[in-house]
């Protein structure tokens, strides 16, 4: 790399430090973040792609397996809807939006009435649908939907630690 590069990439790196930049999970702050992160219980979510979204939000909030202590219960509400892109004349479909959406709510175990916070994720992937065996068909299902879970349990993830950070106290 040259002088000339490695300078501009120390100047971008100071101008964030000055405008207040910190880093999400950096820090004593991102430490007490992580540390509340483990602390969240994944309540039940219907349907299969409810299940995986469950899992992948298991194994980002809870970086060290399973919590000692559970303090907070995440309740989340998941729906997918697919529309049909490409059709033919026969009207035959040939690809397909799916979207992912969640909304989702933080409360403390035994008071569901009480949200510490609420908030949204959703994501977009699509598919082209081909003529094949219904186990292909299948598999191919189980990939886009455990893609968008993941999509939606990063989002989900990220918004209770900045959430987490900004209230170390909650």
């Amino acid at each position: 790399m040259s002088s000339s590069r490695k300078f501009l990439a120390l100047a971008a790196l100071l101008s964030l430090a000055g405008c207040g930049f910190a880093p999400l999970y950096g820090g004593d702050a991102g430490q007490d973040a992580s540390a509340q992160l483990d602390q969240v219980a994944v309540s039940n979510i219907p349907e299969r792609p409810g299940q995986m979204l469950r899992i992948s939000l298991q194994t980002q909030l809870h970086t060290d397996g399973a919590p000692d202590t559970e303090i907070y219960a995440l309740n989340v509400n998941y729906s997918i809807v697919t529309t049909d892109l490409g059709v033919l004349e026969d009207s035959a479909t040939t690809r397909s939006r799916v979207m992912a959406t969640a909304s989702w709510s933080l409360s403390p175990i035994g008071n569901p009435e009480k949200s510490l916070v609420a908030g949204s994720a959703t994501a977009t992937d699509a598919a082209n649908i081909i003529d094949q065996q219904y186990f292909a068909l299948d598999l191919e299902n189980d990939t886009l939907n455990q893609h968008l879970a993941d999509m939606v349990a990063a989002q989900i993830t990220s918004q209770l630690a900045a959430w987490f950070r900004a209230h170390p106290n909650a």
